[in-house]
């Protein structure tokens, strides 16, 4: 499963023995896979900050982050396209995995100091991500009005001989230029009706040019043919090839124009190409939005498991073939994604400090379902094993009619520990 709970427990002897046996009950059940999940000793300052730092760090983490996460994980998705199916390939946090990123999380202690203030750390996380949600919106603008401009030019070529763009298959020498008698006109003829044309467009009116018709192309319903007949004829011809169900076609060869309409196609086509792949387009070194960092991933139980750790500047380098866009989306992803999973470490602090009080003494565990159809048998074993924390909120588990006097005001999320869920399915 791609779902998460990160829980927590006061770190007295009791309830040491109680993660033990939550352990124990999960590993014989084959539940859940667990592991510690270190959090730094953070400044905790006064009761107010604290739950100033609740407070911001809630809203921030329910509202704002992981909103641009998903977006920045669908963004991928729609620029890669044709290979969607790869999009989790780019989804990576440091260079490695998000699984592996969150059960071998430690602290960025050089990007977010434990020993600063907690609304300080909140605060730092919220500003770097406002500038990647800036980043976002107006690189995803510039994208979406390519997209669109593409899809118009698309579209024109698409439709039927009436109404699409001739620029892609009408040529020079299919017309008369540049006479002052003589007029090549363009005759869409279904059909059931190309025999007939052949036989009666030289007759159609006068001054039509003896075997000047062409087919030029053809759909499935008719052909647009040529046809050269002299100017002063046109209204005539028009009128007689309407009563035979012909079409003329409006059409006036601009060699200029046309040139500017391929061109303008061709240019969008690699515009739009070079976002997901190029060679020859490239993000300058350090563009991301934020300076080189690295975080430690210290592998936990595999020793064999090389540790991950990679600046922007690595991740970059190993991109060279890719477009400024995806190239861009994969870095700063990668941040964000990061910086979610701090958010979910300080927010755990924050309530485990709020639920177990001072001096600050509690474990926190991060588990891993192994079955959804296991997750109402987990919920089961966790709530039993630490009703002692708050038996009130045990046995609202069971009677939702019960009110929680607490900091958390879903009951249905409210349980006797600390819990937090990571759900790392983006693209659902």
């Amino acid at each position: 499963m791609s779902e998460f709970w990160l829980i927590s427990a006061p770190g007295d002897k009791e309830n040491v023995q109680a993660l033990e046996r939550m352990n124990t009950v999960t590993s014989k059940s084959n539940l859940s896979y667990n592991t510690k999940f270190a959090i730094p000793d953070f400044k905790v300052g006064t009761c107010d900050s604290i739950l100033r730092t609740a407070s911001y760090s809630d809203q921030l983490f329910f509202f704002s982050l992981q909103s641009l996460i998903r977006r920045m994980a669908q963004s991928v998705v729609e620029v890669m396209e044709d290979s969607k199916g790869k999009a989790q390939e780019h989804l990576l946090a440091n260079g490695v995995d998000l699984t592996s990123f969150v059960t071998h999380f430690e602290w960025d202690m050089a990007k977010y100091p434990a020993k600063q203030p907690l609304v300080s750390v909140v605060d730092t996380i919220a500003k770097q991500l406002a500038q990647i949600e800036m980043d976002l919106k107006s690189r995803t603008a510039a994208y979406n009005t390519l997209k669109t401009n593409l899809e118009n030019l698309e579209k024109k070529s698409m439709g039927n001989l009436f109404t699409r763009t001739l620029s892609d298959i009408v040529s020079k020498e299919d017309f008369v230029l540049d006479s002052e008698y003589l007029i090549t006109l363009l005759v869409i003829v279904p059909k059931p009706n190309y025999s007939q044309w052949q036989k009666t467009y030289e007759s159609l009116s006068d001054m039509v040019v003896p075997r000047s018709t062409k087919l030029i192309t053809e759909d499935k319903e008719g052909g647009l043919f040529t046809v050269t007949l002299f100017r002063k004829v046109i209204e005539d011809f028009k009128t007689k090839a309407k009563e035979n169900k012909f079409t003329v076609r409006e059409f006036y060869y601009d060699e200029k124009e046309i040139k500017r309409e391929r061109e303008e196609m061709a240019r969008l086509l690699s515009d739009k190409k070079q976002q997901y792949q190029t060679s020859c387009v490239a993000l300058k070194k350090g563009s991301s939005t934020f300076p080189d960092h690295k975080v430690k991933v210290t592998p936990l139980g595999n020793p064999d498991r090389p540790a991950a750790g990679q600046t922007d500047r690595e991740r970059e380098s190993e991109g060279e073939g890719e477009g400024p866009l995806l190239r861009w989306l994969k870095v700063n992803f990668s941040e964000a994604f990061i910086a979610w999973i701090h958010v979910k470490a300080l927010r755990v602090f924050v309530e485990s400090v709020l639920r177990y009080g001072l001096p600050v003494n509690f474990q926190a565990v991060l588990l891993q379902p192994l079955k959804k159809s296991s997750t109402k048998r987990l919920r089961e074993v966790l709530n039993s094993v630490f009703r002692h924390l708050d038996e009130v909120a045990a046995t609202s588990i069971l009677d939702a009619s019960v009110e929680i006097p607490g900091l958390q005001l879903n009951n249905q999320d409210y349980f006797p520990y600390v819990y937090f869920q990571i759900d790392l399915s983006l693209l659902d």
